[in-house]
């Protein structure tokens, strides 16, 4: 019989990112949501605790364990925040995964000890002013310079994570590098330093939700790196590029799923605390109701992407999983949002409650790494349509 439990080592981790966020986090996030500043303390913390290494292997300073408990940590971050939540996610699935899965010996060893450690971040530069979903019609180019034996990158990437904070350390950057031979675009991903010369980070972006977390469009003119700087073979850049996806889908939906029962548990402290006609609100079935229904949402998302996750460890074909996953638990995360806020009434309306940013911030994750209509044409696709 299929147990969907957590087992005791997964519980114990579960308990421990609970705790943290609830004491750690909370306290907190209002005023840099508020302000607009990145949390470096709490960044800190978490790479104390390992959470950056979470499914990488002990040579490389990770913790040894798999995709599936960065996917229970990001849950139990996102129930109370979701800046904190997709800090990480990016840093890990976006910013070293693509480093461990396709980098070679040398890479991996200056690269990796720094980011699973959370002392560095690294960001993954694929979306662009004018592509999102249609990633092959990436525009940024990286020319190999024989003299010099270095690329020479010219382009710009829009809404990159984690791209502009003190201590981001790496770029990985999508680029036209030839043509194929049948005639479409040959892309290959470089590694590009912080601070190389040319390499320029705009200022941050002014966002609805997520407010908390990094933000930035790049440009690269006349970007130099060293050949050796590729990362993983030419010309199947977005090869890798669907496979991380896959993955940081997995990812995003254990994060919505965290800002769906995050809704759950602000609605039903509040059920009890708010009194309206003489008793609290929890007393009337019209809240019970909606509150229910906010549960159910949470936990049948929750058991999607524990699917996927199951799926992809086991070495399956698990990319529709992924986009049902994704799918589904972005839409419980939006729904319950806003019954979240109709519960909470005018309070709910207000930047200084959890609900009031777990509604700001739910819209995102019907967007990022692939919007809901990618989902479902991916879905579609798996179904042999």
């Amino acid at each position: 019989m299929v147990d969907f439990r957590l087992d005791e080592e997964q519980e114990a981790l579960r308990v421990s990112v609970q705790e943290f966020a609830r004491e750690q986090v909370a306290p907190v996030i209002a005023e840099h949501y508020e302000n607009k500043t990145f949390p470096y303390d709490v960044i800190r913390q978490m790479g104390k605790m390992g959470l950056f290494g979470l499914p990488f292997p002990e040579e490389f300073g990770g913790m040894g364990g798999d995709y599936f408990a960065l996917c229970v940590a990001l849950e139990e971050l996102a129930r109370v925040d979701s800046s904190v939540a997709v800090t990480l996610e990016a840093a890990v699935s976006l910013g070293a995964m693509p480093i461990h899965r396709y980098g070679t010996p040398e890479q991996k060893e200056q690269w990796l000890p720094r980011l699973t450690s959370g002392e560095a971040l690294a960001a993954f530069g694929l979306t662009e002013p004018g592509t999102g979903s249609d990633a092959a019609g990436t525009k940024t180019r990286a020319v190999y310079d024989e003299a010099t034996d270095e690329w020479v990158i010219n382009g710009s990437k829009a809404f990159i994570t984690n791209s502009g904070t003190d201590i981001t350390c790496l770029v990985t950057v999508m680029a036209v590098t030839g043509t194929n031979p049948d005639g479409s675009k040959e892309l290959s991903t470089i590694i590009v330093p912080s601070g190389t010369p040319g390499f320029t980070v705009a200022p941050g972006y002014s966002k609805v939700g997520w407010c908390a977390s990094d933000t930035h469009e790049l440009a690269f003119d006349d970007v130099c790196v060293p050949a050796a700087n590729l990362l993983g073979e030419r010309g199947r850049g977005f090869a890798q590029f669907l496979r991380i996806l896959d993955e940081g889908r997995i990812a995003i939906a254990a994060l919505s799923v965290g800002l769906a029962q995050g809704c759950v548990d602000e609605s039903v402290r509040y059920a009890g605390q708010r009194e309206a006609f003489g008793q609290p609100i929890g007393t009337y079935q019209a809240v019970q109701f909606m509150i229910a229904d906010m549960e159910m949402r949470a936990h049948i998302a929750r058991l999607g992407y524990y699917d996927a996750a199951a799926r992809m460890l086991a070495g399956e074909d698990f990319k529709r999983h992924a986009a049902i996953a994704k799918l589904n638990a972005s839409n419980a995360a939006m729904e319950n949002s806003r019954w979240a806020t109709q519960v909470h009434g005018g309070y709910g309306f207000m930047n200084e409650s959890a609900v009031g940013r777990f509604y700001r911030d739910a819209k995102i994750l019907e967007v990022g790494e692939g919007t809901s209509e990618v989902q479902r044409m991916l879905i579609a696709r798996g179904l042999g349509l």
